[in-house]
């Protein structure tokens, strides 16, 4: 994260943008600035995750369940595979991850039009309601650690992130299958 930090005088969109688009492969520079950027992501996503843990688990739901009723409310229905797919888990994992949702009330399963075989998930309104109490929270919390930043900071963190994770699925292992099943 030191790497990071040391750009946060409002320079920091500027330099991320200059750095990914002038970096060469196998670059001393871009070799020690991918493994900061390795480190970085990897501390934050360590404390993210344990971080969410704590807040998303006293509301009655994991943070895998809360992150699959979220992927049902933005995109309405969804099949388990493409459930699964959304969430980079196997299908087993998923559908145990429905089946406790749906046991607490939080989702809904109903017959796909097309394909009688399978089943077309969605939140309920519980479950709506109960997302909404947890982002909510969450949305909170992220406005204040923005107000610490310059606004230029601020309007280009999505970006930046969004950026980052569309490039690491792209670069997963099957990633050309990443609206079927995943595996492992």
């Amino acid at each position: 994260m030191r790497g990071i930090a040391r750009g946060l005088d409002g320079s920091l969109p500027r330099l991320i943008w200059l750095l990914l688009a002038t970096m060469k492969a196998g670059d001393a520079t871009l070799t020690r600035q991918a493994k900061e950027l390795q480190d970085a992501l990897a501390e934050f996503i360590r404390v993210y995750q344990f971080r969410d843990r704590d807040r998303i688990c006293c509301h009655d739901v994991s943070v895998t369940q809360c992150y699959a009723l979220d992927a049902l409310l933005r995109h309405g229905l969804a099949t388990l595979n493409e459930l699964a797919a959304e969430l980079c888990l196997d299908k087993s994992t998923a559908s145990r991850v429905v089946a406790t949702l749906e046991r607490k009330g939080y989702v809904a399963r109903t017959t796909h039009p097309r394909d009688r075989r399978a089943v077309l998930l969605t939140a309920t309104a519980a479950g709506r309601r109960l997302v909404e109490r947890i982002l909510g929270g969450l949305v909170e919390e992220k406005k204040r650690l923005l107000a610490e930043f310059p606004e230029e900071v601020r309007e280009s963190a999505a970006e930046l992130i969004q950026r980052l994770t569309a490039a690491s699925r792209g670069s997963t292992v099957g990633a050309d299958n990443y609206r079927g099943a995943r595996h492992g």
